[in-house]
């Protein structure tokens, strides 16, 4: 489970969208390569033509009734092809791209999307109503979720560091999904000066950053192991039990869902926030 939920937050590229372009019908039967276009497709009124999707796909609830290809990424040719798909949307990433053009040589036809930010979701949604024929309820989502990748953020009250791993630590920088979600819930990312979406740093640097909370992507309400270890402790957030558990299936993903995750948060930190002031530690020590 905790690879699926890294591997969500590490994969990030360019934000554009690459498509092979083809004069054809709306597609019918349409393999779903990523959680995030599942969700679109569905959102945009064409869930009944997905015939084909990942093991992670697995929102909205019908979206599990679908058989499952696999992990998605490399894709399983020989499973997407079971499916006889007249279309494979993929996400835009180096195994991708080979295997798209293992697709397209066998006469489906394969897009390649980046949806990695905010951003990114309502040109998806466009290009995913357009290859379904589901033009008008492609952009009547397209128009909401650009309104939201274009909302100015509000002032900061709150600062949380994101772990996607712990040894060695990984957190997560100013490119990538997760920072925007912060920003957007009024919580300053400590390591937002940091340029890539994702980084490993020391454990000395977390310490030094002294961010208020310890953000997890979790699919259970445990708090994570490593908060246990003694070289951890030296985290203040860590030492007192300031975590904020985010399920993945609704933080780790941009999609239809984006606006909630926002909102989900927002009401986390300031519940958490009221909440922490009453909390025990972990253990009891001088913070430094």
């Amino acid at each position: 489970m905790l690879r699926k939920l890294v591997l969500g937050v590490l994969l990030v590229g360019a934000c554009h969208t690459s498509a092979r372009r083809h004069e054809v019908e709306p597609a019918r039967r349409i393999v779903s390569l990523l959680p995030s276009f599942t969700e679109l497709l569905f959102a945009i009124g064409a869930g009944d033509r997905v015939v084909g999707r990942t093991r992670w796909c697995d929102y909205p609830p019908a979206a599990l009734s679908i058989p499952s290809v696999g992990d998605g990424l490399p894709p399983n040719i020989e499973a997407v092809m079971a499916r006889q798909p007249d279309l494979v949307v993929l996400y835009n990433a180096g195994p991708n791209v080979r295997a798209a053009k293992q697709l397209e040589r066998a006469g489906i036809q394969t897009v390649l999307i980046d949806l990695n930010r905010l951003e990114d979701l309502g040109p998806a949604a466009r290009t995913l109503g357009r290859l379904t024929g589901r033009e008008e309820q492609a952009e009547s989502l397209a128009i909401a979720l650009d309104s939201l990748a274009g909302r100015p953020p509000p002032p900061s009250t709150t600062s949380l560091a994101f772990i996607v791993w712990d040894n060695p630590p990984i957190i997560i920088g100013h490119g990538s999904y997760l920072d925007q979600l912060a920003s957007q819930a009024g919580a300053r990312n400590v390591f937002g000066d940091v340029a890539a979406p994702s980084a490993q740093v020391s454990l000395e640097t977390i310490v030094a950053r002294d961010p208020q909370w310890i953000a997890v992507l979790a699919d259970s309400a445990m708090t994570p192991a490593f908060a246990k270890r003694r070289e951890w402790r030296a985290v203040r957030a860590v030492r007192g039990g300031r975590f904020l558990l985010l399920p993945g299936s609704l933080f780790g993903r941009p999609g239809p869902r984006s606006a909630q995750a926002i909102r989900e948060l927002r009401e986390k930190l300031e519940h958490d926030e009221v909440g922490a002031q009453h909390a025990a530690p972990l253990h009891r020590g001088t913070n430094p």
